[in-house]
C-alpha cells in the first residue's frame, strides 16, 4: 500500500469505545422511557450517524431522536468518552506509518470536539496532523460528506490517499470520494457487512494490517 496519506475511522478502528457507547445510549434511552438492559444489542450504535441510528432503531422521529442525541450526550461528554480504548497494537501502527513518511488524519463522524478529546486523553493525537469529525449540530456525520469536506481543505490526491474503516460508512465513503479503502476485521462490522462494499484490502486483524504495511 504505496499511500501517501491515510484516513483512520477512530471508533472499531483506532480504540475500542463499546462501554461508553453502549452505556451512554442506554442512558438516552431511558430519559425516553426505553429500557435496554443489553448493552450487547446496543453495539450496532458504534460507527453509524447516532441521530440515524436511533431513528431506525427505536422508530423515533427526527425531533425525538434530537432528544435522545442531546441526553447520549449528556452522558458521553462527562463519562462515556472515556470509558475506551486504544486496541493493543495501535501506538505501534501509527509510529511506523509517521516514520515511513506518511501523513495520517483521523475521519470519523464522532463530534470532532469528542474525538480531539479521545485522541488527546489517549495520547495518540500526535500522530495526526487533523482530526475531522462532525459538527453538534449534525453537520458531516456521513463518511461522504465528511471525506469529501476533508479531501478539499486539505488539497489532497484522492489517488494517493487510503481510508482504513471497520464499518460499511467508512468504505462506502472512500469509494464515493475516489480513495482506496482497508475493512478491519477487529471493529464492529461484520465480514458480509464488509464484504458486500469490496474493499480493497480485507485484514481480520490488526497485526495483519501492521504487516501489511511493513511491506
Amino acid at each position: 500500500m504505496h499511500h501517501e496519506t491515510i484516513l483512520f475511522d477512530l471508533d472499531g478502528t483506532l480504540t475500542d469505545p463499546r462501554e461508553g457507547i453502549t452505556r451512554s445510549v442506554q442512558y438516552a434511552l431511558a430519559q425516553l422511557n426505553i429500557h435496554e438492559p443489553d448493552l450487547t444489542a446496543l453495539e450496532h450504535f458504534i460507527g453509524p450517524p447516532l441521530l440515524q441510528c436511533f431513528m431506525s432503531s427505536y422508530g423515533l422521529d427526527e425531533a425525538t431522536a434530537w432528544q435522545a442525541v442531546n441526553h447520549y450526550r449528556e452522558r458521553f461528554k462527562v463519562t462515556g468518552l472515556y470509558e475506551n480504548r486504544p486496541f493493543d497494537g495501535i501506538e505501534a501502527l501509527l509510529g511506523m506509518l509517521r516514520d515511513q513518511g506518511r501523513t495520517l488524519y483521523i475521519a470519523t463522524s464522532k463530534p470532532t470536539v469528542f474525538a480531539t478529546e479521545i485522541a488527546r486523553h489517549f495520547g495518540f493525537a500526535r500522530h495526526f496532523k487533523v482530526i475531522y469529525g462532525s459538527e453538534l449540530d449534525g453537520t458531516r456525520t456521513d463518511k461522504v460528506e465528511l471525506i469529501a469536506h476533508l479531501i478539499d481543505r486539505e488539497q489532497l490526491d484522492p489517488s494517493q490517499a487510503l481510508m482504513i474503516g471497520d464499518r460499511k460508512h467508512d468504505l462506502i465513503g472512500a469509494k464515493r470520494n475516489g480513495l482506496d479503502c482497508v475493512a478491519v476485521g477487529y471493529g464492529f462490522g461484520s465480514g458480509q457487512e464488509l464484504a458486500a462494499e469490496t474493499p480493497n484490502w480485507h485484514y481480520p486483524t490488526l497485526s495483519e494490517l501492521h504487516r501489511a504495511f511493513e511491506r
